[in-house]
């Protein structure tokens, strides 16, 4: 079914939908990357964009399908909005309309309760910073002492010089989140590993891999090492990057060029 989407169908569907085969993914891979529903990626693959929710649905999940993909974005909605029999004279006397479509940019349910706890805490500390501040002696003891070695820890550790790493040691990649999606492969193409990766869960480069690279839309979702020892995060923003060289060596690299801090590794349940 995959192999048939926008079959006899020559729109801007049938567009993405040569683009996503010349990429090798299917319908999964883009809609674990995108986080939009296989059955909204196979109508706008059909041309069906009545079967969307809303026109601004179709516009915005296409434009993010298309981001995914690497293509232009801007001419893509366009094209959809001609093929909804939407022109540019209709939108130009409208405000314009916030189009869905990235789910990256839409608070999930978690982040919202987060939010709503990180909330409760700040006033229970401007609560209590203000009773000890009226009340001397009675409130919680002065939070500088305690802060004060984590914060030097935490300088010491960004401070170690890369060059104290083997550059030929055993490189390892931890998933932050869950459901983050991500191909490892060699110079010549070889696929390595590829998998939806859960949280904790990780991936051992293989020591006689030839120049290994990554592909991901998630390069921010992963802690490495390199003999144990944590080196910076790829990205510390979710876009596509392909690619990548991710030996020991390109890495450190990279570390030394960019001077980022390295992020922790989850220990507990990897995998």
């Amino acid at each position: 079914m995959d192999e048939g989407e926008g079959a006899g169908y020559g729109g801007v569907g049938a567009t993405l939908a040569d683009a996503r085969r010349e990429a090798g993914l299917d319908l999964a891979q883009v809609s674990a990357e995108t986080r939009i529903p296989e059955r909204h990626l196979s109508a706008i693959e059909r041309g069906d964009f009545g079967a969307l929710p809303a026109r601004t649905y179709a516009v915005g999940f296409s434009r993010t399908y298309a981001k995914m993909l690497g293509l232009d974005d801007r001419e893509i909605a366009d094209r959809v909005r001609a093929e909804m029999g939407v022109s540019e004279a209709d939108h130009a006397d409208r405000p314009a309309k916030f189009e869905p479509g990235d789910p990256a940019r839409v608070p999930s349910r978690g982040l919202a309760w987060f939010g709503i706890v990180a909330a409760i805490v700040l006033l229970a500390g401007i609560y209590a910073f203000y009773s000890a501040y009226f009340s001397p002696g009675m409130g919680p003891a002065p939070l500088e002492e305690e802060q004060a070695p984590i914060a030097a820890a935490q300088t010491q550790q960004a401070a170690a010089p890369a060059n104290a790493i083997d550059p030929a040691g055993e490189v390892v990649f931890t998933a932050l989140e869950d459901g983050i999606w991500a191909r490892f492969y060699d110079g010549e193409g070889e696929r390595l590993y590829e998998a939806q990766m859960s949280r904790n869960e990780t991936f051992v480069v293989p020591a006689d891999a030839e120049n290994p690279q990554i592909w991901t839309g998630r390069p921010d979702a992963f802690a490495i090492t390199i003999d144990g020892k944590s080196v910076a995060k790829l990205a510390e923003d979710d876009f596509v990057m392909r690619d990548q060289p991710i030996s020991a060596e390109a890495l450190l690299a990279r570390q030394e060029t960019t001077q980022t801090p390295a992020a922790p590794v989850a220990t507990d349940g990897a995998t």
